[in-house]
């Protein structure tokens, strides 16, 4: 924005959109080097994820996922996708041998599959089958052992009026 409308000028950009003039020429002179300028506060701080934290684990995950990993049925894309729940990542975990504080929450854990790569779909439980011929005469027949529901006419007889004060 500054480079387009400011003519690359930070007292400009700070004039005219109100941003802090230092942070737009930071912004303007890693555009021009291509080097990030990273603050202490941003580069020394902060949780470090679970596959750094659990680099065993992290490892156990992957090779357990990429076992569960197929092609794209279609062959639309070269992506693989894993039907590996994060549920069923965090059983199998345990019963690799993980105790409960190596083994992260069940979002974080659909979180690192995703980082891993392995992009998590919903599982395809079951499929409604396809009508066949003979689904009209069964419904047919279940029509006629039925017995016909007996209809009531409307009546106000179960209707009572109060009147209020």
């Amino acid at each position: 924005m500054p480079v387009n409308y400011c003519g690359g000028n930070a007292l400009r950009a700070e004039a005219v959109f109100g941003w802090g003039r230092q942070t737009v020429a930071l912004g303007l002179a890693e555009r021009r080097t291509g080097i990030i300028c990273l603050g202490a506060q941003s580069a020394c701080s902060g949780r470090k994820r679970w596959e750094e934290q659990h680099p065993p684990a992290a490892q156990a995950l992957r090779q357990l996922a990429e076992a569960h990993a197929q092609q794209d049925p279609t062959f639309r894309t070269s992506l693989t996708s894993t039907r590996l729940t994060a549920q069923a990542a965090l059983n199998a975990l345990t019963e690799q041998g993980y105790r409960a504080d190596q083994v992260p929450s069940l979002t974080t854990m659909a979180e690192v599959l995703n980082r891993l790569g392995f992009r998590l779909r919903k599982v395809v439980k079951a499929k409604p089958q396809k009508k066949i011929k003979e689904t009209d005469a069964i419904f047919d027949n279940v029509k006629k052992k039925m017995p016909k529901r007996c209809h009531r006419k409307a009546s106000n007889a179960g209707v009572s009026i109060v009147r209020r004060p």
